[in-house]
């Protein structure tokens, strides 16, 4: 039930982004992701660790969508809230993304290569909804697509492997 909840936090996460910076709801889209990372570390075991993981991810993610954003890959539609730097929803994005690794996403833990190729094909499609939703725009679409398709190849197996360094949630034990 646990990665149920997870998953489906980390959908409405997704679409609460996509939509509210295509909408102009942008802080109440990074409200509700911070209310998801601050559950989701709240009910870890390792509080510390897990937190740590997902500032890294969240460090990794702007460093990503800067990249984008300064080769004219793409252009969003929302600001930055310091200039030059990608959006503070797309860093929610990552951050919820964060908190799917030792969860829904934990069956890729340890599978660097499956990581890497489902990064390369799911990190573009992403990108391409959300433009296709309106949060975006392609400056360069096929550099664009290929800029993505090799971040993501890295980012997956690097994200996983930071994620194999927090020891695994265990459920509570039951008294019988």
């Amino acid at each position: 039930m646990r990665k149920l909840i997870n998953f489906v936090l980390f959908q409405l996460g997704w679409f609460a982004c996509i939509l509210g910076a295509a909408h102009g709801y942008v802080t109440a889209a990074v409200l509700f992701c911070a209310a998801v990372a601050t559950f989701h570390v709240w009910q870890s075991h390792n509080r510390i660790q897990e937190s740590v993981l997902l500032l890294k991810i969240g460090v990794l993610g702007i460093a990503a969508d800067t990249l984008l954003l300064h080769t004219g890959s793409l252009i969003f539609e929302s600001k930055g809230l310091l200039p030059g730097l990608s959006p503070i929803w797309m860093w929610s994005l990552w951050i919820i993304l964060g908190c799917t690794l030792n969860e829904s996403m934990s069956w890729l833990k340890g599978r660097f290569v499956l990581a890497a190729v489902l990064g390369a094909i799911a990190g573009p499609l992403s990108y391409f909804a959300g433009v296709k939703l309106g949060a975006a725009q392609w400056g360069d679409e096929t550099q664009a697509i290929v800029l993505l398709g090799i971040i993501w190849a890295i980012a997956m197996p690097l994200l996983f492997w930071w994620a194999g360094k927090v020891p695994a949630n265990k459920p509570p034990l039951s008294i019988q």
